[in-house]
């Protein structure tokens, strides 16, 4: 077995049909035992020891195109097949598995290293690293103001060389108290720098004081551009959080009172999306300040085609549950520990 996780491929002998289970080979003739050992030979010269087409038809007096042939029949009749054997570190059945149990688009699980296992460097990375090989040109990213993991995930991203986005949208306001407002702009800003985007802000709180004060800013110019911007979104960023809001969004002025969480306990919430919470099934909570958000609406939200949630920590795997039972992401990127808990349930 390979250390460092690459294709292996392995030859085996030809075989047959089996009434008790035995693989069915693709060609629909029995070759001859001389001509099984040919193919086994060409196999082992061609994979193994890795001599070029040419010369093996040299060494064996046959065309090239023959030896072609037979490597292809070698494939089909089962005497090479190709295993991948992934390296420690990178859990490609557990991001299967995911895939599979939730309808996902896609999964990437990342493992954390370091003192006091912080799952956000790796998250982040991988975020990075996520982005930085599927965005390829003409997207409109939608993003979370107030993530930190998204925050550092932008801080390790490297820039392309060419424009890969259109535009880098705020779906939730991205106003806040002075001391932590540059993180909001810096991360949409940023974004938008290291894609050739243009960013689009949602120059409001998130939460504000009455339902008429947010139909009051929604109709300012700039506000209703960032909204108007959200029914062409290609892409979400999204953070996934709990009912205790996170020291970020808690610095920001944005978050809950202790009131609102303790009722939201009572209708069953779990965690929230761009502040619209869901309860463990991923279903929408009538939370008390919904009409006081300013923030896209959850049935927009889903028909984003790709939408990415960033999130990990044991902590938060009954929010990332709820978010991937009720779609509101399709993409999820997540550490280790979380995904065995969302595939023991």
């Amino acid at each position: 077995m390979s250390a460092d996780g690459q294709v292996q491929t392995c030859i085996r002998p030809a075989h047959r049909n089996t009434k008790d289970g035995g693989r069915v080979p693709a060609a629909a003739t029995t070759p001859s035992p001389d001509h099984v050992r040919l193919l086994v030979k060409v196999a082992r010269m061609y994979h193994e020891r890795g001599i070029r087409q040419p010369e093996i038809a040299a060494r064996l007096s046959m065309s090239q195109p023959r030896i072609s042939r037979l490597l292809k029949e070698a494939v089909a009749r089962g005497v090479v097949r190709t295993v991948v054997v992934p390296p420690e570190g990178v859990h490609a059945e557990l991001e299967d598995a995911l895939v599979e149990r939730f309808g996902l688009r896609d999964a990437v699980v990342v493992e954390v290293e370091g003192a006091g296992f912080d799952v956000i460097p790796a998250l982040a990375a991988a975020t990075a690293t996520y982005l930085d090989a599927t965005l390829t040109g003409g997207d409109v990213i939608g993003i979370s103001s107030w993530s930190a993991t998204l925050l550092e995930s932008v801080n390790v991203m490297r820039a392309k060389t060419s424009s890969v986005a259109q535009e880098v949208v705020q779906i939730i306001g991205g106003s806040g108290s002075p001391e932590v407002q540059l993180h909001a702009t810096r991360l949409t800003s940023r974004l938008a720098e290291l894609t050739g985007a243009r960013p689009v802000f949602a120059p409001s709180a998130a939460l504000v004081g009455s339902r008429e004060l947010r139909d009051l800013l929604s109709r300012e110019p700039a506000m209703a551009d960032a909204m108007k911007a959200w029914s062409r979104l290609t892409l979400a960023l999204l953070g996934i959080g709990t009912l205790e809001p996170s020291p970020l969004l808690r610095r920001s002025g944005n978050a809950i009172t202790p009131e609102d969480q303790a009722r939201l306990e009572e209708l069953g919430a779990v965690g929230d999306v761009c502040a619209r919470y869901f309860d463990s099934a991923g279903n929408p909570v009538d939370a008390p300040f919904n009409d006081r958000l300013i923030g896209i609406e959850p049935d927009l939200l889903r028909t984003v085609e790709r939408r990415i949630g960033v999130a990990g920590g044991i902590n938060k795997a009954a929010a990332i549950r709820g978010a991937v039972r009720g779609k509101w992401i399709n993409i999820l990127i997540t550490d280790v520990e979380v995904a065995r808990e969302l595939l023991a349930d």
